[in-house]
């Protein structure tokens, strides 16, 4: 599939949220968050001088930069892929984003499953959620 989902299938909110675009390239990434608000008149160059100067992160490293604007309704990811940025923008037609305020720290790294919390309106910390498996098997 295309990553695309139909629009009555968008309005109607079937499916992850809308990020099947999204997941489906970003195995084995590190996502951070940019705690508190973030101007979204920045784009591209605006948001990787956030990342590289005053986050002091790695901008072409495997991960995504999530920022969110001071309503807490609109989001944008940023993401290096081999010869070119990807930015991802989000508006919420309803709701409000749970996003973390700002602390001592500017950024949170956070694991691919809570952005998809965030992303689907929940809190970070999902006490009920089943803990991931780490023990393996050797077959």
């Amino acid at each position: 599939g295309t990553g695309l989902r139909p629009w009555n299938a968008a309005r109607r909110g079937d499916g992850a949220g809308g990020t099947t675009m999204l997941s489906s390239a970003m195995e084995g990434v590190t996502v951070y968050l940019a705690c508190g608000s973030t101007d979204m008149r920045k784009s591209i160059d605006g948001l990787a001088a956030l990342v590289c100067h005053a986050f002091e992160l790695d901008l072409f490293s495997n991960s995504l930069f999530v920022f969110c604007n001071r309503g807490r309704d609109k989001l944008k990811i940023l993401h290096w892929d081999h010869n070119g940025f990807w930015l991802y923008y989000r508006r919420l037609e309803r709701g409000r984003f749970r996003w973390p305020e700002r602390s001592e720290q500017q950024t949170l790294a956070i694991s691919r499953r809570q952005l998809q919390w965030l992303l689907d309106g929940l809190t970070l910390e999902q006490r009920q959620a089943h803990a991931p498996v780490t023990a393996r098997i050797a077959a």
